[in-house]
């Protein structure tokens, strides 16, 4: 069985254009997790339709329903076609201060309204030059001991993304990564969550990929700016079915 390959496609794409790459992802019989702009979800959702896709929103509210102007809650992304949703990303963390009490509120209310959510981890570059990367990252997994142990099963999977590869160009090497996503297992198999695969993402490309999914303990790879494109997405969508 092949990696997981998840594409995030962050505030990018027209509504064309994210209809035709989703359309032609879905005619080749590929098996991706999609997570659009949430203005693209429906359109996304009927050009999958049938096929091995599976389609995610990249943020939730923690509040069911409600005078939250902006917001959309677990209830409406489900409704739109989503069974999948990102939290904890670094670039809610960072760029919206989202804290782990928010981060966990969010898990909380994406299984109570039906999505599974993928959990985002990862250390900036400051806190991995003072050795602290495993502490921090630990830290933002400790969110997960709030969920009950049923809950946590329906976790799909946890992302480590170092914050310094986020668009930069920069990626953790094969044997950094792999470290981190042993750190990253053993955590998970202390709350009951050893069969949780745990992917990697940070500035992935179809030229590094297949040295990255060769590594033991990745199972998949959280892809950003290379997912926007057939050709890229394909490509390392090819290398994780190897």
């Amino acid at each position: 069985m092949g990696k997981i390959v998840a594409a995030n496609w962050k505030m990018n794409l027209k509504r064309q254009g994210a209809r035709e790459l989703a359309a032609a992802l879905a005619r080749d019989g590929r098996q991706a997790w999609l997570f659009p702009a949430a203005v693209h979800l429906v359109e996304v959702a009927e050009a999958i339709k049938g096929g091995k896709l599976q389609l995610g929103a990249q943020d939730v509210s923690p509040d069911r329903d409600g005078a939250f102007t902006g917001d959309l809650s677990a209830e409406m992304l489900a409704d739109a076609g989503a069974s999948l949703v990102l939290a904890g990303h670094s670039e809610r963390r960072q760029g919206h201060g989202e804290s782990s009490g928010l981060i966990a509120r969010k898990l909380k209310r994406a299984l109570q309204g039906g999505l599974s959510p993928l959990l985002c981890v990862g250390e900036t570059r400051a806190e991995r030059e003072m050795g602290h990367a495993a502490a921090i990252v630990g830290q933002q997994l400790s969110v997960l001991s709030e969920l009950s142990p049923t809950q946590r099963t329906q976790v799909a999977a946890v992302a480590y993304e170092p914050v310094w590869a986020i668009g930069t160009g920069l990626n953790a090497t094969a044997k950094q990564a792999d470290e981190m996503h042993r750190e990253v297992k053993s955590k998970l198999k202390s709350l009951g969550m050893e069969k949780t695969p745990v992917l990697y993402g940070g500035s992935v490309k179809a030229d590094n990929c297949a040295e990255l999914l060769a590594c033991p303990n990745v199972d998949g790879l959280l892809v950003g700016g290379a997912s926007l494109t057939y050709e890229s997405l394909a490509a390392i969508d090819d290398a994780a079915r190897k």
